[in-house]
């Protein structure tokens, strides 16, 4: 059994003359990713490893999230505004040592990857975090294996 976390990015800010890739998180942003981190992490959701988009607002949200898990992070330059077919072709990749990875990335990509395994149609607010059962034993599995969304829960609600 697997366990995959999708992580919108918190809250941005544009600051003027800033490339898309640059943006950094806004005050808000940068609140909410330590309110939801804290709250995984004090509700025991585990986590072997975390993969981030390079974006700023995104490699930020996941340094944050590591404030409170202390573990590896490998940034994947196709989590940058990643396609539902990215997020496949990356899962299928994955180390089978890992059982509970957390992928930081961005909308609507993330939002579209996440219907794509689920019934329940939603779409990702800012640091919104999604966590699916995916039953199988290795991530080559994963196209074929069921999928089941356990939980999804957004900063204004927790």
């Amino acid at each position: 059994m697997k366990t995959l976390i999708l992580v919108r990015h918190a809250k941005s800010d544009w600051p003027e003359n800033t490339e898309d890739f640059d943006r950094p998180l806004a005050e808000k942003g940068l609140h909410d990713a330590e309110k939801m981190s804290h709250f995984l992490k004090s509700n025991n959701i585990e986590i072997d490893k975390f993969f981030s988009s390079p974006a700023l607002r995104a490699l930020t949200t996941c340094e944050i999230f590591n404030k409170e898990y202390q573990i590896e992070i490998e940034t994947i330059p196709k989590l940058y505004n990643a396609s539902d077919t990215n997020f496949e072709n990356i899962t299928l990749g994955l180390d089978d040592s890992l059982n509970k990875v957390a992928m930081f990335s961005h909308n609507n990509g993330i939002s579209n990857f996440a219907n794509s395994m689920s019934d329940i149609m939603f779409m990702f607010p800012t640091c919104g975090v999604a966590g699916f059962q995916i039953e199988c034993n290795s991530w080559s599995d994963f196209h074929d294996a069921k999928k089941k969304l356990i939980f999804f829960y957004e900063p204004k609600k927790i």
